[in-house]
């Protein structure tokens, strides 16, 4: 397996934050009135919260999971998978990716410009829409003359990948849905 992939895995942590997707209130399935579904933003696992009384929890807001003092969130339900999602929570999870990808920019412009093979016959950069054994050449080739700065330099070295945080987005629902055979996001 890629040094890169193997690296990846071993700093997914539990995860600390969380970012709402969805709210379902007085659900006949649920013992708790309210459950928020969410998607942690280290290893990208989907959550159900159960919100502290009185709190007001919406979609978009990021909220504090982790093991100290939690402002809003009672406590983490349990993990659920991609079919468990509300209809509303299933429509929130590509832009909701696209916004954390968004947000750790340096981290995947950098694993743009260090990922490796994940076999003999498949790099991990074409795991990620829009870049097939057709374009990956080309984005070596730009990666080994000058690595890249940010989403916009590849955007314009690389006329391809119109979008590199929701190609990355995308990767990553992929991996939660099921549908991709390596894993290099999403925990295992």
């Amino acid at each position: 397996m890629n040094q890169n992939i193997r690296e990846n895995n071993e700093r997914q942590a539990k995860e600390e934050y969380a970012i709402i997707l969805d709210v379902l209130i007085n659900n006949q399935s649920f013992k708790d009135s309210e459950v928020a579904q969410a998607i942690g933003t280290t290893s990208y696992t989907l959550l159900e919260l159960v919100p502290k009384a009185g709190v007001i929890l919406k979609t978009g807001q990021r909220v504090y999971i982790g093991e100290d003092k939690r402002e809003e969130i009672q406590y983490i339900k349990r993990a659920i998978t991609e079919d468990k999602l509300s209809g509303s929570a299933r429509t929130e999870l590509l832009f909701t990716l696209t916004e954390i990808v968004q947000g750790k920019e340096d981290f995947f412009v950098n694993f743009i410009n260090t990922a490796g093979p994940i076999t003999i016959r498949k790099h991990s950069l074409e795991s990620i829409p829009g870049i097939g054994k057709k374009h990956l050449r080309d984005l070596l080739d730009e990666r080994d003359s000058k690595p890249f700065e940010n989403f916009e330099n590849i955007k314009e070295r690389c006329h391809f990948l119109a979008d590199p945080a929701k190609s990355i987005a995308q990767k990553i629902l992929n991996e939660i849905e099921g549908t991709e055979e390596f894993k290099i996001f999403v925990r295992r």
